[in-house]
């Protein structure tokens, strides 16, 4: 693994004090690398992304951003310091079209350069384009989730940060969201993505943890874990559905 963008260590977290739903986790996530984070329901995954991203309160350890504790800083600051989190939902402003979605997400950098960046989105995501005048909640759920991942992108942060992405999505859609991360990747970003839907995930990522619990309770490459027993046991004893890119779990 290179140099890591996002290291995590021992983290406990939870929504009260003294109730932790994260218990001891520890992640690295490389330069440019696709890292997923697996597990049965309930086992704590989109709590622990969230505590990374300064949306579920901290207890104890410690989370670095390159290299810059980022373990105490709020949710707000988080995208200035170089973290992008896309929720589950809720992630775009449904009454507002297209382009002014992307003029507001672009609110922290100098206004002279918002209309170019929001041209290199376009360039990205074409499909955006075509619709820059339609109000987001108009949008498929496909395009909206496209959306919400260029409102990240457009300040160029150090990492992406995305929760259950594929979520409620048809087949059809999850698998051009799993194709568009897999660009975005190829551009250099850095990108962490808990997902439900396991197979399609693996099938694009580079590395992989299992979350049991709050905590990450196996490691390896992504493109190995999916017939590894080990994962199989860590899924209640079963292994995940068998569709690489069914919809969304």
């Amino acid at each position: 693994m290179s140099e890591p963008v996002l290291s995590v260590r021992n983290l406990v977290a939870g929504y009260e004090p003294g109730v932790p739903i994260v218990r001891g986790a520890s992640i690295a996530v490389g330069e440019k690398e696709i890292v997923v984070v697996l597990g049965p329901n309930g086992a704590g995954k989109s709590s622990f992304i969230k505590a990374i991203a300064g949306l579920v309160p901290v207890e104890s350890g410690t989370v670095e951003l390159a290299g810059r504790d980022i373990t105490s800083a709020p949710a707000h600051t988080m995208v200035r310091l170089g973290l992008a989190f896309v929720p589950q939902t809720e992630n775009v402003f449904p009454l507002m079209s297209v382009e002014d979605n992307l003029k507001v997400a672009g609110g922290i950098l100098k206004p002279k350069d918002v209309p170019a960046r929001i041209e290199e989105m376009y360039a990205t995501f074409p499909d955006l384009a075509r619709h820059r005048r339609i109000a987001a909640g108009n949008l498929s759920g496909g395009q909206r989730q496209m959306l919400a991942v260029a409102r990240a992108l457009i300040v160029h942060p150090k990492l992406l940060v995305l929760d259950e992405p594929s979520a409620g999505l048809s087949p059809k859609f999850v698998s051009m969201v799993f194709d568009m991360l897999t660009e975005i990747r190829k551009s250099g970003v850095t990108i962490l993505l808990v997902e439900q839907n396991a197979k399609a995930a693996l099938a694009i990522g580079d590395r992989a943890y299992v979350l049991v619990e709050g905590k990450d309770r196996h490691e390896g490459v992504a493109s190995e874990l999916w017939n590894d027993p080990v994962v199989a046991e860590l899924y209640l004893g079963q292994r995940p559905a068998a569709s690489a890119r069914g919809g969304a779990a």
